[in-house]
């Protein structure tokens, strides 16, 4: 990995680079070096694809042993740090599996509603996309809303991220239209 120049901007926080090295170089594994531990962060750095978690002020020996496991493919944490690492990841596959549940309730065209809002279109965009009235994308849009139990746009989106929702395609020029492509 390149280390900025003086001048350049340096990486906001380890985990975006931890993210960022993973998704350019797969096969690159990672170990963070933390200056505490926290479990919250670690297992944010294990869903951003790091191998191992080891505190700055770790013994010599054990680091070498984390990276010498972790080059056997193996994933290293610290004991202290399993427990809270787990109940961190569990609750964050609890909330998505209730986001989930919310998007599963909405229609074919709610969805599709749903997918430009994540797109970052306004009502008039989605209503020229999708061939219908701005009246009309606005009934779909509250009954997203509503449905999804939120009270705003930003809200919706985000929660459609979470359970996993991406933006609708703005590059093609392929429209749904009543439920077939046209």
């Amino acid at each position: 990995m390149r280390v900025p120049e003086p001048g350049e901007d340096a990486p906001v926080d380890g985990i975006s680079l931890v993210a960022g090295v993973r998704t350019g170089r797969p096969a690159v594994r990672t170990v963070v070096l933390a200056e505490k531990d926290d479990p919250r962060r670690a297992a944010l750095a294990l869903q951003a694809g790091a191998s191992g978690w080891v505190a700055k002020d770790c013994s010599l020996q054990r680091l070498l042993a984390v990276i010498r496991g972790v080059l056997r493919d193996e994933t290293h944490l610290p004991p202290a740090l399993l427990t809270g690492v787990l109940r961190e990841l569990t609750a964050a596959r609890k909330h998505r599996t209730e986001s989930e549940r919310l998007v599963e309730s909405l229609t074919p065209r709610e969805c599709e509603v749903l997918r430009c809002m994540v797109a970052g279109l306004g009502r008039k965009a989605v209503a020229e996309r999708l061939f219908l009235s701005p009246h009309t994308v606005r009934t779909h849009m509250q009954n997203v809303l509503g449905k999804l139990g939120v009270h705003s746009t930003l809200a919706a989106v985000a929660l459609a991220r979470r359970a996993g929702v991406g933006p609708v395609d703005l590059t093609g020029d392929v429209v749904e239209r009543g439920g077939q492509l046209a």
